[in-house]
């Protein structure tokens, strides 16, 4: 396999096999996100990305999972996810399934016959950054994409039968604004209602290519301050008590999160909040996670 470095994925695709069919991301502005400084978007040509396959064919032919990379391949025009696809599911006799990131731009960029094409070709699950239900956040952070705008894609996804994997963002209001943040990322999530729900904590490396993290959370230029471990649980208490999911796979045990979390919702949120209760109320501090274990 041929891979431009660095290679990201998801925790949940630790044992996949990984094609690279973009380089980059198509966005690349949101100010907390790292990941692709310094890469210039583009789409892989197809003489690249089928020998890679017949490759992993070869190498790797009892393959279950493959990840499509780098930051948002449902940039690529429909014909040709469908061709990768395909190819994918031709060649690789145990597959059981096809993901890949997806922003909501370019899922709203494509006709629900298209997206639909897609899904019918075995692209099954879409990594979809939410990030925030505040739309002041939103905007600060340069997502690109409004409250309003993520629920539509994330409506016409399903529509398309994809199944959703959200991720949020915590501390991404920084300590000020953490309430309100909690609270409107809750209400977001619960209009989208996905299959699975992540969220991550928001680790702010030293910048890097001249590029700026420091994020201005209300117009009045309010600074953005660092929240403390115990103000990260609390806000993750705050998301928790507040979604309203009807099937979820709720996580929050990325390396990034001081508190390891887990469960189904609706059915295990009262097992969750207790644990949460527990932590925030000293007697089982024990289950936070020290510092140098954390990372992105």
């Amino acid at each position: 396999m041929q891979y431009d470095l660095p290679l990201w994925r998801p925790p949940s695709e630790a044992r996949s096999l990984i094609l690279q069919a973009t380089l980059g991301c198509s966005h690349n502005k949101c100010t907390y996100c790292h990941m692709y400084v310094g890469k210039r978007f583009r789409v892989r040509p197809w003489k690249e990305l089928s020998a890679d396959i017949d490759f992993a064919a070869r190498q790797y032919p009892r393959s279950r999972r493959v990840f499509l990379a780098d930051g948002d391949p449902l940039a690529i025009g429909a014909p040709r996810l469908v061709q990768i696809a395909e190819k994918l599911w031709k060649t690789l006799p145990r597959l059981q399934r096809i993901s890949t990131y997806a922003t909501p731009q370019n899922i709203r960029r494509k006709s629900l016959k298209q997206l639909r094409r897609i899904r019918d070709a075995g692209l099954e699950l879409l990594y979809f950054g939410v990030e925030s239900g505040d739309p002041v956040v939103l905007e600060c952070v340069n997502k690109g994409a409004t409250p309003d705008e993520i629920v539509a894609a994330a409506d016409k996804a399903h529509e398309a039968g994809f199944k959703l994997s959200c991720t949020v963002l915590l501390g991404l209001a920084g300590r000020e604004h953490s309430g309100r943040h909690a609270r409107e990322t809750a209400k977001l999530l619960s209009r989208i209602d996905p299959a699975y729900a992540s969220a991550l904590s928001i680790m702010i490396p030293e910048a890097d290519e001249g590029r700026d993290y420091e994020l201005r959370t209300v117009p009045e230029d309010t600074p953005w301050r660092e929240m403390e471990p115990m103000e990260l649980v609390a806000e993750l208490r705050e998301l928790v008590a507040g979604l309203e999911c009807s099937d979820t796979v709720f996580r929050a045990n990325h390396a990034s999160n001081h508190l390891p979390l887990g469960g189904h919702l609706p059915d295990e949120k009262d097992d969750l909040l207790a644990l949460v209760d527990e932590v925030l109320g000293a007697s089982r501090k024990d289950l936070l996670r020290p510092e140098w274990m954390r990372g992105l």
